[in-house]
């Protein structure tokens, strides 16, 4: 006969958590209850978020609980925008300038990866990064890249604006003195016509992605290797969910099966909602109708799920995000083909993501939506957002707030904030995207990075940029009026996110019943000093109840993960996100500045020896840099 104890004691099991954390300050994003102190995830789900006695009851033998150590513990951040799935592919291919404080670092680790890469295969550096974040505020030039790697192809590609290449990469890339100029795009060439090494996006970026896709790609199971250290990459700033969204040189099916047989196998250990975008112009629409066969949104769980279409429905609608060139002007007429996609979208119960960077775009589109509204087609109970938006006006806000959208901003101008102040002024840029006008008309505003391409992929980069209007060259481009507080930029990359993909009942607050994804953070993120955001890491990353990250105190309780492959691979060497540890003293600061500057003297009278200017004496200004 069963005894009382017994009985207890299965009792006690049956309901038992998973996971305990407790000792821990909890930002929960729940107006009802703000703050605690413990939670207990079951099945992936918020069983008790409470106190340490309200947990208490919920440890049974095979719980795990771990002592947050008084740390912060706050939702697991949710990027609404991020090329996860493509940035997953490349991962391990790339060496990352992320968070590298000189160029001189950045060239060393350039020339000691050149010497670990095998031939046939590249070095190259894509996104992540922007001159000015350099103590020398400037680019490599081709020179440095032919001496750091004078036989191995070496690509690097700065914002959306130039790729520099060594002679290496460009007779890789098979460009000559007779290689036409590509449409949008720019070949430099020298005296004798021959490509320098300089490649310029005048005003479409497409010779630089183009010219990146020449470079040897992944195979087999190194494809799904790289994606799972990508998402463990992501899962280390506190990342625990993220809507792809889509983007060039990503093809439906095939780029998206591996997160897809991932995901089959449960080994994500990042939420993905993801989008689809139409690859070739003028078939737009025979792929919009064909996918709408294949599936239909919210199609699959919480790990991987289909959001929509977008952020491009017929590329004769895409303006350019290159704020060193004139803003592009697009065809007279595009409006019937995108007219069409709409419609055709509409039709199906597709929502859609909008790629959009200029007010003079914005209010075309929204002459289309406003055309389909007056007959009843739109949206139709359909989610739409506008992406970027940097100059949106206010008069395009309330239309957009008329017609149900909703926005999802991008901390671009933190690498390309200069450039916008050069082109358009400073007045301009104050309100470039105007957030808080956003928030004001009750839109619902997600936050994210656009990385990998242009920014990096470190959330916190971007609460930074939301929250003190500063570049990573550390200029103040968008003044107080236009910032938010800390609690409303991580609503926006929390709450928000949620809502942009109809799981807000589910996500982005921690309250039970709903989804197990939380970080412990390394510094309090509502006390530390505004600068210390930006060096915020998660120690502690849970989804849906798995410890995905572990860094620290918790060292070894996360998932292992294969070795990364191949073993050359820039990851293996230097790892993704270059992190000051513990931040620079006063002093070595200094001396690491007088360093890179002396350095860039050096460069300097280098140039002036080699190719002086006629009479003058002073620098000499390098083709290179007429960005």
């Amino acid at each position: 006969m069963e005894s009382a104890t017994e009985r207890a004691m299965e009792s006690a099991t049956a309901n038992a958590a998973d996971l305990v954390v407790r000792n821990a300050k909890i930002h929960t994003g729940d107006p009802g209850r703000p703050r605690a102190g413990a939670l207990a995830v079951r099945d992936g789900v918020l069983t008790a978020v409470g106190d340490d006695k309200d947990v208490a009851a919920l440890i049974g033998p095979g719980t795990k609980v771990v002592d947050a150590l008084g740390r912060r513990l706050v939702p697991g951040l949710n990027d609404s925008h991020l090329h996860v799935i493509r940035g997953g592919l490349n991962y391990v291919l790339e060496l990352r300038w992320d968070g590298v404080p000189t160029l001189r670092q950045g060239l060393a680790m350039l020339r000691e990866q050149a010497a670990r890469t095998p031939k046939g295969q590249w070095v190259r550096v894509v996104g992540g990064w922007s001159a000015e974040q350099f103590a020398e505020r400037r680019l490599p030039t081709v020179a440095e890249l032919n001496a750091a790697a004078p036989d191995t192809p070496v690509f690097v590609l700065h914002l959306y604006q130039s790729a520099v290449l060594n002679r290496a990469a460009l007779a890789a890339a098979g460009y000559t003195r007779d290689t036409p100029e590509p449409r949008g795009g720019q070949i430099v060439r020298g005296r004798d016509g021959e490509p320098t090494g300089m490649l310029l996006a005048a005003p479409s970026a497409l010779v630089l992605y183009s010219t990146l896709a020449k470079a040897p790609v992944l195979e087999g199971e190194d494809k799904k290797t790289s994606t799972r250290h990508f998402l463990r990459e992501l899962n280390r700033f506190g990342l625990t969910s993220a809507i792809d969204a889509a983007g060039g040189f990503q093809n439906f099916p095939e780029n998206y099966s591996t997160v897809v047989e991932l995901a089959a196998a449960g080994q994500l250990s990042l939420r993905i909602a993801y989008h689809l975008f139409p690859q070739t112009a003028g078939q737009e629409i025979a792929d919009l109708r064909r996918w709408i066969e294949m599936a239909r949104p919210e199609d699959g769980d919480e790990w991987l799920r289909l959001n929509g279409a977008g952020e491009n429905l017929t590329w004769s609608a895409a303006d350019f995000e290159n704020f060193a060139q004139p803003r592009p002007e697009l065809s007279a007429d595009y409006e019937g083909d995108f007219e069409a996609a709409v419609r055709l979208l509409m039709e199906n119960g597709w929502g859609f993501r909008l790629h959009a960077t200029y007010d003079e775009t914005i209010r075309r589109d929204l002459a289309v939506f406003e055309k389909l509204a007056a007959d009843g087609l739109f949206p139709a109970g359909n989610r739409w957002l506008f992406d970027h938006a940097e100059t949106v006006s206010a008069d395009s806000l309330d239309r957009i707030a008329a017609l149900g959208g909703a926005m999802s901003v991008q901390n671009r101008l933190s690498f390309q904030g200069e450039a916008f102040v050069r082109r358009y002024g400073p007045g301009a840029a104050a309100d470039a995207p105007p957030v808080r006008a956003m928030l004001e008309r009750g839109l619902t505003v997600g936050a994210g990075t656009d990385a990998t391409r242009v920014s990096t992929y470190n959330p916190w980069i971007a609460l930074h940029w939301l929250i003190t209007g500063r570049t990573v060259g550390d200029l103040v481009v968008r003044p107080p009026h236009n910032r938010v507080d800390r609690h409303t930029a991580l609503a926006m990359f929390t709450e928000a996110g949620a809502a942009l993909t109809g799981e807000e009942g589910v996500k982005g607050v921690l309250r039970p019943g709903c989804l197990g994804d939380f970080a412990v953070l390394s510094e309090d993120y509502f006390t530390v000093p505004e600068p210390d955001i930006a060096r915020i890491e998660s120690l502690l990353t849970v989804v849906g109840g798995r410890i995905v990250y572990a860094a620290a105190e918790y060292e070894g309780l996360d998932e292992a993960l294969p070795p990364v492959s191949p073993e050359w691979s820039p990851v293996a060497r230097f790892g993704g996100y270059q992190a000051a540890s513990g931040g620079v003293s006063g002093a070595r600061q200094a001396e690491l500045l007088g360093e890179a500057v002396a350095e860039s003297e050096l460069h300097r009278q280098w140039r002036t020896r080699r190719d002086p200017a006629p009479g003058t004496g002073g620098p000499v200004l390098d083709p290179c840099f007429g960005l």
